[in-house]
């Protein structure tokens, strides 16, 4: 379980409570807090998916160099995706979505990967969506775009 620590931090005051959603759930941070910060203080543990076999991933850096903590912000017309969660501020009434799942974060239907990992290798993407030419525009990329979140 996850606490907030009684003494203000460096960048935290402790004061103003901010709300946020992240994936439809509401949350609360403080003036100050990053989205990672936030998150790891709600017990969000696990922020995203990995892009070829689905596994969970959580955040496991506090600077820029974070790999799996990337997110989609607002929707609509304000949507900016691939936002690092580790340099972007929270601010109250953020609308947050993690990335590389579907259809819910805990439930990625993607994991099944996992077990067909022996028979996707490294690269097999290369060789097996060439043949028949036909297929790429129709049936093979928009599936690839979907898989890929």
């Amino acid at each position: 379980m996850s606490t907030r620590l009684k003494t203000a931090g460096r960048f935290t005051d402790g004061g103003k409570q901010l709300s946020f959603d992240f994936n439809g759930k509401q949350l609360k941070g403080v003036e100050g807090d990053t989205l990672a910060s936030a998150l790891l203080a709600n017990d969000q543990m696990m922020v995203g998916r990995s892009f070829k076999y689905h596994r969970p991933r959580g955040i496991v850096a506090s600077g820029g160099e974070e790999p799996n903590a990337l997110f989609n912000m607002g929707y609509t017309n304000t949507f900016e995706p691939n936002q690092r969660a580790t340099t972007t501020e929270l601010f109250d009434g953020a609308k947050i979505g993690s990335q590389n799942h579907w259809p819910t974060l805990e439930f990625d239907v993607g994991a099944l990967n996992t077990y067909l990992s022996r028979f996707l290798p490294a690269g097999f993407y290369y060789k097996m969506f060439m043949y028949p030419q036909a297929f790429w525009k129709h049936v093979y990329e928009p599936f690839i775009r979907k898989s890929a979140g």
